[in-house]
């Protein structure tokens, strides 16, 4: 009985202490175009804020012709 209880406890830490870190992070580009971007300074965000303050995509800034 002891033993039981033990195991359930064991692997009731393995599986809450499992995961603690993110596979994929905000912070870190997604694509090999971003981490090019980034390099040349010439990022454009993902997210613009509308007036209202909702979080919109920014497909204007990131669609319109680069002005190089």
């Amino acid at each position: 009985m002891k033993r039981c209880i033990l195991c359930i406890a064991g692997c009731c830490v393995v599986i809450l202490t499992g995961c603690q870190k993110v596979l994929f992070p905000q912070d870190s580009p997604r694509t090999q175009y971003e981490t090019y971007d980034q390099m040349r300074q010439k990022f454009q965000p993902l997210e613009v804020t509308d007036v209202f303050g909702t979080p919109q995509p920014a497909l204007r800034a990131r669609l319109s012709p680069a002005a190089d």
